[in-house]
C-alpha cells in the first residue's frame, strides 16, 4: 500500500513534533520552511563572541521531548542532554527584597516564609492545591482535543465537573492569590505566572494558579547548548526518521477542492498531499493562505497575547547575584498589565526578566563576561511608535537595573541585538508578534482557542501556539500529538 503524504506549513516545535509523530505512524512527512533553519521563535544567534536563545528561555517538563525520542524508538541521551536546575530563578524586588526560588518545595516554603510574611504550611497547601488543579485537568484541557465529543464522555471530565468549583474559573489569578496571600510581595510573586501564556494576572482566570506546579513540582531545567539544542535535537531526530525539510520555501496558498485540502501552492507550482498541518500562526493561515476559505470570525477575533520586547546585551562583566533566571519586579504591578492590554503601550516601570545561558553554558559569552537575554512584557504590534517605546524602555530598564545592581550597566554593553513585536510578527507571521495566540484572559478562553483540526474543510489541520492547546514549549509539543492522534483516528477510519 502506498503510504500516506503530509505537509507540514512551518517548522516551529509544534510543526517538527507533528512531523515526527507522523513519519513513526507510517506517513510521510514533508516540512516547508520559509526561513533558511528550522525553530520558529525556538532560535539563536551568535553576535561578536556571544551566544543567545531568541526565543522561549524556560525549559520545563522535560518528558514532553524525551517522548518524541522513546515512540521513535531512539536514545534521547544520544541527541540532548540537560541539567535540572537547583534554583529556578533569582527575584529582585525594588525596596531591597531579594528572593531565591529553591526548585525544592519545601526549600522554597522555608526560604520564603524567612523572607515574606507567610508560614510554610501556607506555601505547601498552595502547592498542593496548584496540583490538584493541574491534576484534574491536565487530561482535559492539555492532552486532548477540546473540540471533541469524545473528550468529554470520559470520567477525566466528570471529576473536573464535580469538582469545578475548587477549579476558581470565575475568579481572576489575582483574587485567588489574595485571597491566599496577606503579604503583596508575595501575592505579585504568584500572579507572575499569568505572564507564562501572555496574559493579564488580573483579568486570567485563577485555574492558571495551576502553572506554579509545573515548575516546583516537575523542576525547571538547563538543555545543554542552550534552548536551540531543542530545536536542533529535534530536527535530527526528524531527519534520521526520514522526515524532508524544505527551506526556504514560502507556500502562498492551502489548495481546498470540495471542502478538502488537498495540497499547497509553493512559488506557483502544485504540491499534493493527503493532509496538511499548519504550524503557522491561525489568523495569518486564514487570511493568506485560505483567503477563498470563510474564516472562523469569533476565533479569529480574540484579543492577543502580550508580546515581548527583548535587549541581547553582551555584558563585560560577571555578576554573582544573578543566575539563569532573574527577575526584577515593577513597583506597580497592575498598572503595568494596565498599560500592555489596555492602553497597549509600555509603563516607565516595567518588570525585567534576564537570562544569562553562560551562567550553565560557559560558551555562550567570552571569559569575564555574561549574555544577557532581557526582556519586558509588551503589548502586540497594532501601530505603536516602536522606535519611541523601545528608546523609552531601554533607558528605563538600564536605571532599573542600574539602581538595583549598583552598577552602570549602560557602560558594560559591548555588544546589542533588539528583537521586537513588530520583527517578531515578520520573521514568525506571529499576528501582531503575539507570543502565545490568543490572550487567556477571560474564563472561557481555552474554549474560544482554535480546535487542531478543521470542522468545515477534510485533511485540515492546526498545531503550536496559537491553537489549542497553548503557547509555550510544552503545550506545542503537546499540540503535536493531539494533531498525530487525531489523524491516526480519522485515517483508520478511511
Amino acid at each position: 500500500m502506498k503510504r500516506k503524504k503530509a505537509i507540514i506549513v512551518g517548522s516551529g516545535i509544534a510543526g517538527i513534533a507533528t512531523a515526527i509523530r507522523l513519519q513513526n505512524q507510517e506517513i510521510d512527512a514533508h516540512v516547508y520552511e520559509i526561513n533558511d533553519s528550522p525553530g520558529g521563535k525556538l532560535t539563536e544567534i551568535h553576535i561578536d563572541g556571544y551566544r543567545f536563545d531568541c526565543g522561549p528561555s524556560l525549559f520545563t517538563m522535560p518528558q514532553f521531548v524525551e517522548e518524541l525520542f522513546e515512540v521513535s524508538g531512539k536514545n534521547s541521551n544520544e541527541y540532548f542532554q540537560y541539567i535540572k536546575k537547583e534554583n529556578v530563578c533569582n527575584y529582585f524586588y525594588e525596596d531591597g527584597t531579594r528572593f531565591v526560588a529553591c526548585a525544592d518545595q519545601n526549600k522554597f516554603a522555608k526560604k520564603a516564609s524567612e523572607v515574606f510574611d507567610v508560614s510554610e504550611s501556607k506555601i505547601l497547601k498552595y502547592f498542593q492545591k496548584s496540583k490538584q488543579k493541574y491534576d484534574l485537568t491536565s487530561s482535559l484541557f492539555l492532552e486532548k482535543s477540546l473540540h471533541k465529543l469524545s473528550t468529554y464522555l470520559s470520567w477525566d471530565t466528570i471529576k473536573a465537573i464535580i469538582r469545578i468549583n475548587s477549579l476558581d474559573i470565575n475568579k481572576s489569578l489575582d483574587q485567588v492569590n489574595k485571597k491566599e496571600y496577606k503579604d503583596p510581595k508575595m501575592v505579585q510573586f504568584f500572579n507572575r505566572f499569568a505572564t507564562y501564556n501572555g496574559s493579564s494576572p488580573y483579568l486570567t482566570p485563577g485555574i492558571m494558579s495551576m502553572i506554579p506546579h509545573l515548575e516546583q513540582y516537575y523542576g525547571t531545567f538547563f538543555p545543554k547548548g542552550g534552548m536551540y539544542s531543542i530545536t536542533m535535537s529535534l530536527y535530527q531526530l526528524a531527519l534520521d526518521l526520514g522526515v524532508t525539510f524544505h527551506f526556504k520555501s514560502k507556500i502562498d496558498q492551502i489548495l481546498v477542492k470540495h471542502k478538502k485540502a488537498e495540497g499547497v501552492l509553493v512559488n506557483g507550482e502544485q504540491i499534493l498531499a493527503d493532509m496538511i498541518i499548519s504550524n503557522m500562526d491561525i489568523v495569518p493561515t486564514y487570511r493568506k493562505l485560505l483567503v477563498d476559505q470563510k474564516a472562523p470570525g469569533k476565533v479569529i477575533k480574540q484579543p492577543r497575547s502580550s508580546s515581548a520586547l527583548i535587549f541581547y546585551w553582551g555584558i563585560k562583566k560577571k555578576f554573582s547575584e544573578l543566575d539563569l533566571h532573574n527577575i526584577f519586579f515593577s513597583e506597580d504591578y497592575k498598572g503595568e498589565f494596565n498599560y500592555i492590554f489596555n492602553k497597549k503601550n509600555v509603563s516607565d516601570d516595567p518588570t525585567v526578566y534576564i537570562n544569562i545561558t553562560a551562567k550553565n553554558e560557559e560558551n555562550d559569552a567570552p571569559k569575564g563576561c555574561e549574555n544577557w537575554f532581557v526582556m519586558i512584557n509588551v503589548p502586540g504590534n497594532q501601530g505603536q511608535d516602536w522606535a519611541h517605546i523601545i528608546k523609552k524602555s531601554r533607558e528605563n530598564i538600564l536605571k532599573k537595573l542600574s539602581r538595583i545592581l549598583q552598577a552602570d550597566i549602560k557602560s558594560l554593553i559591548e555588544t546589542e541585538e533588539i528583537l521586537d513585536p513588530i520583527t517578531i510578527e515578520n520573521n514568525t507571521q506571529s499576528y501582531q508578534g503575539s507570543l502565545y495566540g490568543a490572550s487567556s484572559n477571560n474564563s472561557f478562553a481555552a474554549f474560544l482557542r482554535h480546535p487542531n483540526f478543521s470542522r468545515k474543510i477534510q485533511n485540515l489541520y492546526f498545531c503550536g501556539g496559537s491553537v489549542h492547546p497553548g503557547g509555550g514549549i510544552p503545550l506545542c509539543l503537546l499540540s503535536g500529538k493531539i494533531v498525530s492522534e487525531l489523524i491516526q483516528k480519522d485515517y483508520n477510519h478511511k
